[in-house]
């Protein structure tokens, strides 16, 4: 009996120095028959010339190896094209900065045979330093408290539950079932949610308790770019209207819309009252703490900051 086929669709924007490192994991795998499909984002370093020079060695593994070349979209543009072009009966996607342990995919695909009543199922990942990657500094799963829950949609929702793209593993059957369309709102990133809200929201999820993953924080990531009040606030806005589009996508009643968008819209006003205590905006943290008030959500301490940061920017005047 043949193997079913696994797609896995990797998004590559300049990643020529770190792309073999990956294209490596994929062809050491356990489990053979893989479609990776690569979307160049419109590089301009050498990704094109060594995606093409692992062409054989993908044939030679009983891989299929797509190469797409694109003008640059973002994350989200990038999983939209490669969305329209696979083939398998199980998707994955992943960053072409991490890379998989050398049995990840034989291990979900074996979950998802035995156990017919998930759409999806996700492990841990090892987490790692650019500089170490021998010695991991924790698992994804130290940062979430909802592993076990087959339901994830709310916990996904609020950011609390697994983001880690390459953890995941969904039956093709139910992902075309809620997205037959095989469209995504194009966001710069925040693909996750994308992927996975509309799932979630119809099917459980299986986990898989061990590290089948390796994720690495890079010091010059486009996360770690986020690092002024202005690329806050622009992330956390595209982030509302990533939310906004996706759960427009989902068949579900409108009142049921509704509360969701405002368990989010909660989490978005706290945050951007977050960001002006952190920045010492008074105007702005003031202007999202009267809307937390108004939704009855004030936490232990908003008060409290809030009037620490007014006296601080009296005490500057003052001074002035």
């Amino acid at each position: 009996m043949e193997k079913k086929m696994v797609s896995i669709i990797t998004p590559c924007y300049n990643g020529g120095k770190l792309l073999s490192r990956y294209l490596d994991s994929v062809l050491k795998q356990t489990y053979k028959n893989i479609e990776l499909i690569i979307v160049n984002d419109g590089s301009s370093d050498n990704t094109e010339k060594i995606v093409i020079s692992y062409k054989g060695q993908f044939k030679k593994e009983g891989m299929k190896l797509v190469y797409i070349y694109q003008d640059n979209k973002g994350l989200g543009g990038a999983i939209n094209t490669g969305l329209k072009h696979f083939t398998g009966d199980y998707l994955c996607w992943a960053d072409y900065d991490d890379f998989f342990r050398d049995d990840s995919v034989e291990k979900r695909v074996n979950f998802l045979e035995n156990n017919p009543q998930y759409g999806c199922v996700t492990s841990d990942a090892n987490v790692y330093n650019e500089d170490d990657l021998e010695n991991p500094i924790y698992k994804i799963t130290d940062k979430f408290k909802y592993n076990e829950d087959e339901y994830q949609f709310e916990h996904h929702l609020k950011s609390e539950s697994i983001f880690c793209c390459g953890c995941h593993m969904v039956r093709t059957e139910a992902f075309l079932d809620v997205n037959p369309d095989r469209d995504i709102f194009e966001g710069r990133r925040g693909q996750n949610w994308q992927m996975l809200l509309p799932v979630y929201y119809k099917y459980k999820r299986g986990f898989l308790d061990e590290p089948l993953y390796n994720y690495i924080i890079y010091q010059h990531s486009m996360s770690n770019g986020d690092n002024t009040k202005e690329k806050y606030i622009q992330r956390y806005n595209e982030h509302l209207e990533i939310i906004k589009n996706t759960l427009q996508r989902i068949d579900m009643e409108e009142d049921e819309r509704k509360k969701y968008l405002d368990i989010f819209l909660t989490i978005y006003i706290r945050d951007r009252f977050d960001i002006g205590l952190k920045y010492d905006d008074f105007g702005d943290a003031f202007k999202y703490y009267i809307k937390i008030v108004k939704r009855g959500d004030l936490r232990k301490y908003d008060t409290k900051s809030v009037v620490k940061l007014l006296l601080k920017r009296v005490f500057r005047i003052r001074r002035k």
